[in-house]
């Protein structure tokens, strides 16, 4: 897999575009389950987006197992890897929430198709939450990873903690 762009690692450029897109995927397809107005503006849209989710999310994390080859490990990156590890999941689970409500929604059928329509529009909705907060976990222990040597270097340079010192 390519590393590095002009000397940069792939890894913080590939996660900005899913940090994007799979929160705004993850959104649309809450808001298609839960208001049929937006559901029938957005069409198409929403499964998209899925899609460009699950393409994203191995995108970032075989570029995170990259990075961290060349960074080391460490608790907090194996922490962040194992949370990255599990977006897989629920973005899949995004992606075929988004595609059957999307189906369900064109095809109008009766009453037998309204069952599927409704467990469609719950898997779409456990989805979406469960996409946004491993999303947020995922970025808060990137973060961590991230930033914790930082902070630590800055108070034992004489940084002070950054309350006025």
């Amino acid at each position: 897999m390519l590393d590095t762009i002009f000397g940069l690692p792939i890894h913080p450029l590939v996660v900005h575009a899913t940090v994007v897109v799979v929160p705004t995927a993850a959104l649309a397809v809450l808001l298609s389950a839960v208001w049929p107005r937006f559901r029938e503006w957005a069409g198409w849209l929403t499964p998209a987006l899925a899609v460009a989710a699950v393409v994203l999310t191995p995108l970032s994390t075989s570029s995170g197992e990259s990075l961290e080859g060349h960074v080391g490990s460490s608790r907090l990156v194996e922490e962040h890897a194992e949370l990255a590890d599990m977006l897989i999941y629920w973005v899949v689970a995004l992606l075929v929430g988004a595609a059957a409500v999307w189906w369900l929604n064109r095809r109008r059928a009766g009453a037998p198709r309204r069952g599927l329509l409704v467990a469609a529009l719950v898997l779409s909705v456990v989805a979406g939450l469960g996409t946004i907060v491993q999303t947020v976990l995922i970025g808060h222990s990137g973060a961590k990873a991230a930033w914790s040597d930082v902070a630590a270097q800055s108070v034992t340079a004489g940084g002070g903690s950054g309350d006025g010192d």
